[in-house]
């Protein structure tokens, strides 16, 4: 068979478009709980029931996932749906998995911005804050049990965590430091930050890699995506920069959210931190208890969970709506947000998928990107500190003294039915292991009786 004729072949689809459509649409329903629970249903559905993709080619494209800052579990489904239907196939796949979570956190935002004051509502969010509390530390539990596998990972993570805490320093130079201190360390000692492999299984996909798509890389594919990437990225923050002037807040909002996706390394509890800190000390989008009310929200909707930003979108644009209808206003802003938040993950996978190989047997990036995962766990335990703060306690105060910034609760204002609840969503998660849901809904209960008995 001549080149052309193989490379025909393999832009063909793998499997019916409608059925691979289908299929893809049924997994967006299901993708609840975080990106483990997201990459759980995929590794079911794909693997083991229809055995379309191979255990190994699976981790293969996973562990190319999770090189991209972005999520991880959407970028998979990108890059699954391009092995089995090329293009076409990855931004359905990729769509569908955010579609059913941007509709159902649309209604929550709005129900949210027109009764998030009234009696009811708040009984609710008194007990969903606690629990997001329980549900991110079983968060930083897990990947820290996985990254942290020996003293120089500790140290970067402890590193991680006292500059977010203490030193107020930028999440993305956080980043970054850890990134060049792995890639710099690694070259000395690359043992400390070499990673295993799991064993791949047993069971032979029905559809062989070789039929699986592909495309050969080259300078001139690479530079039509960018061109089309950056272009559909940036359109829709130039058209409302032409219609509402550079000020408004759906310029600052597009913005904020692409260099947000850009750095979002480790899924999305590792940036919340940054975006509840910008969105409520800089911009005065949000209150700070409404940051976590915001992922209570996410967490109850399929999707990732970093469409947290369509919430804080929403609510900023609704709240700082110019010469538009609030609702309007609303409505532009938070799609605007997941529009420059998920198109560079799409970006991201077609550019780099014909080099996955060589990125992925890289020694110097994987000890990199191991030193970041290591810092991901210290910057998701600030975070569970900023919830702490903001949810078991009604007033804070900011100690400042030369380069440290301590953001302290005031001890006497401690909420005694956010803390009941608080240790009642850990033995859920911890003790009982319930699911997400479960928790979320057990605590709503509990949090909502406690605050009407006390009303």
């Amino acid at each position: 068979m001549s080149e052309t004729s193989d490379e025909t072949s393999r832009t063909r689809d793998v499997v019916p478009f409608r059925i691979a459509t289908r299929v893809w649409f049924g997994i967006s329903l299901r993708t609840f709980g975080g990106p483990a629970g997201q990459i759980a249903v995929m590794h079911h559905e794909l693997v083991d029931e229809r055995r379309w993709i191979g255990e190994e080619r699976f981790l293969h494209a996973l562990s190319y996932c999770t090189l991209l800052p972005g999520p991880e579990a959407q970028q998979l489904a990108i890059y699954l749906g391009w092995l089995l239907n090329g293009t076409v196939g990855g931004l359905v796949a990729g769509i569908l998995f955010v579609l059913p979570g941007y509709i159902a956190l649309m209604a929550l935002s709005a129900i949210y911005a027109h009764w998030g004051a009234t009696t009811a509502v708040t009984a609710v969010f008194a007990g969903l804050g606690p629990a997001v509390l329980a549900i991110v530390t079983q968060a930083v539990s897990r990947i820290g049990k996985r990254a942290l596998k020996n003293r120089v990972l500790i140290a970067i993570a402890i590193g991680a965590f006292i500059a977010l805490f203490a030193g107020n320093l930028p999440f993305p130079l956080v980043i970054a430091a850890a990134g060049l201190t792995g890639y710099i360390a690694g070259r000395f000692r690359p043992d400390l930050f070499a990673t295993k492999t799991a064993a791949p299984s047993e069971s032979r996909p029905l559809i062989a890699d070789e039929v699986l798509h592909g495309e050969r890389p080259s300078l001139r594919r690479a530079l039509k995506l960018v061109a089309v990437g950056v272009g559909l990225w940036a359109a829709p923050v130039v058209a409302v920069a032409l219609a509402f002037g550079r000020s408004s807040v759906f310029v600052t909002e597009g913005l904020f959210f692409s260099g947000t996706a850009v750095v979002t390394f480790g899924g999305a509890y590792a940036v919340l931190s940054f975006v509840a800190q910008r969105a409520v000390n800089v911009y005065h989008w949000l209150l700070p208890g409404e940051m976590v009310n915001g992922l209570a929200l996410t967490e109850t909707t399929p999707g990732p969970l970093i469409m947290v930003v369509q919430f804080v979108a929403f609510l900023g644009a609704y709240r700082h709506p110019g010469t538009l209808n609030p609702w309007v206003a609303a409505l532009l802003g938070s799609t605007l947000a997941v529009w420059v938040t998920f198109v560079p993950c799409f970006l991201f996978v077609f550019l780099g998928a014909p080099h996955i190989e060589g990125l992925r047997h890289n020694r110097k990036l994987s000890a990199a990107l191991t030193a970041i995962t290591a810092a991901v766990v210290g910057v998701i335990a600030n975070l569970s500190i900023y919830f702490s703060i903001h949810t078991l306690f009604d007033n804070t105060h900011t100690h400042n003294r030369g380069p440290i910034h301590l953001t302290a609760p005031v001890w006497s204002t401690v909420n005694p039915r956010a803390v009941f609840v608080t240790a009642l969503a850990f033995v859920l998660v911890f003790r009982l292991k319930l699911g997400v849901l479960r928790v979320l809904g057990i605590c709503a209960v509990v949090g909502a009786a406690l605050y009407l008995a006390k009303s």
